[in-house]
């Protein structure tokens, strides 16, 4: 018995150390989103804003919002379903939340992206003629009310040298109609000393054609502030894939 005891602490004692099984090497290798990640922010820094594309953007964007994960294909499932980056921007959480890879955490980021670019672009606005701005005035309105559930009636306020004054929301409504009182618009504005006006409201239908209430109401307005020397520039419709200029249709 005692033999075979020795014998057995023998055999035991003379086996190598066997090393620790190691991972495959793929295991170990980085996930390939990595170095796409350090790429694209190379581009930003060396060529800038400019040189890439909306869903490169929108990426960047995600980087942060969605840190484990290949982003690229919930960059373009966003542009798919919204269109544009700024479009993204506007459209609202619950919207946001039905696309593929993005879960209310994620839509509540973007949504706090978008309103600092909101003010960032409403800063801007400020610092110009709005009227010599009008490409910008438009990308501000896009991004705010382009994929809103309900109408808003928006009123941009000027004063002489038409750089803005004030932004307000002055009423929201149901999907198809706001209501508007021309006596409140006109005494809004000699509120905060304007001596002009951009009225601007999206319809959610996003046909931006406007009804004959649009078209009644704006030259009821217009009416209005002509008797206290308050000029109506223009009256935009958004819609999801476009604007209207009343102006540019003639009719105001």
């Amino acid at each position: 018995m005692g033999d075979d005891q020795d014998t057995e602490r023998g055999f035991l004692g003379e086996q190598p150390l066997q090393p620790l099984a190691r991972a495959p090497a793929d295991a170990a290798a980085k996930p390939h989103y990595i170095g796409h990640r350090d790429r694209l922010r190379e581009r930003f820094v060396t060529a800038g804003h400019g040189a890439l594309p909306d869903y490169e953007m929108l990426e960047l964007l995600l980087f942060r919002l969605i840190p484990r994960s290949d982003t690229k294909p919930v960059a373009k499932a966003l542009l798919v379903r919204f269109g544009t980056l700024a479009e993204v921007l506007g459209a609202p959480e619950r919207l946001l939340c039905e696309v593929k890879g993005v879960g209310p955490a994620v839509a509540l980021d973007l949504k706090i992206i978008a309103a600092a670019a909101h003010r960032m672009l409403r800063s801007d606005l400020k610092a110009r003629q709005t009227l010599s701005s009008w490409a910008q005035v438009i990308d501000y309105c896009r991004a705010a009310m382009a994929f809103e559930e309900r109408e808003q009636f928006r009123i941009l306020f000027l004063d002489k040298k038409n750089a803005l004054i004030a932004d307000e929301v002055q009423q929201t409504g149901t999907v198809d109609h706001t209501p508007v009182y021309p006596r409140e618009v006109v005494k809004r504005a000699l509120d905060l000393s304007a001596t002009a006006i951009v009225l601007v409201h999206n319809h959610p239908s996003g046909d931006p054609t406007p009804s004959r209430a649009d078209i009644e109401m704006t030259r009821e307005i217009v009416e209005a502030g002509k008797r206290l020397g308050l000029t109506v520039h223009d009256h935009i419709i958004i819609g999801k894939k476009g604007h209207v200029s009343m102006k540019g249709l003639a009719l105001i």
